[in-house]
């Protein structure tokens, strides 16, 4: 029990096992991320079919953005390196379905396949925009959050994903 006489319940995390080491911290993170990835997906899903496309999946919608991003042809790698993917099937068969959905087409740049924004493509992102500035982002705003703090803790995590890397490169040597 604390001092305070309320019972003293640590981290909020998912597993106290591996709480239980050098940096329980970063279990406390390992939850929150875990929580944040799959609220953030089920989001995804929810803006996207509110804007007007129902059934597509969070890499189809992240994909679709990161297409729309500056209005540059993508091949694979770019898309892969860009959202740190390394199964390269699961983002070809994501460019699959926006294809058929006709939201990308296909091009060539060299010997490799590129991939662009159609019109209809590019109208669904500035939908999704609008509803995630009418829902989300007014939300948040509304919680009075330091949009430097934001910036601040994405960073942090981009960096943090570094170590997460590195340490996944070590175990599949072992």
């Amino acid at each position: 029990m604390a001092e305070d006489g309320k019972h003293d319940v640590g981290p909020v995390v998912s597993s106290a096992h591996l709480a239980n080491s050098a940096l329980p911290e970063a279990s406390e993170l390992e939850f929150a991320l875990t929580m944040a990835n799959h609220a953030f997906q089920r989001w995804m899903t929810r803006c996207m079919a509110a804007a007007g496309a129902e059934g597509m999946a969070p890499l189809e919608i992240l994909i679709l953005h990161l297409v729309h991003h500056r209005e540059r042809p993508k091949t694979l790698a770019d898309i892969c390196l860009v959202l740190n993917i390394e199964d390269t099937h699961l983002v070809n068969y994501a460019l699959r379905k926006l294809t058929e959905r006709g939201l990308i087409d296909t091009g060539r740049k060299g010997k490799e396949k590129t991939v662009k924004i159609t019109a209809e493509g590019a109208t669904l992102c500035t939908r999704y925009g609008e509803v995630r500035e009418a829902i989300l982002v007014r939300g948040l705003k509304a919680t009075g959050v330091d949009p430097a703090e934001v910036s601040r803790l994405a960073a942090l995590l981009r960096a943090m994903s570094g170590s997460y890397d590195q340490a996944a490169r070590a175990a599949a040597s072992l």
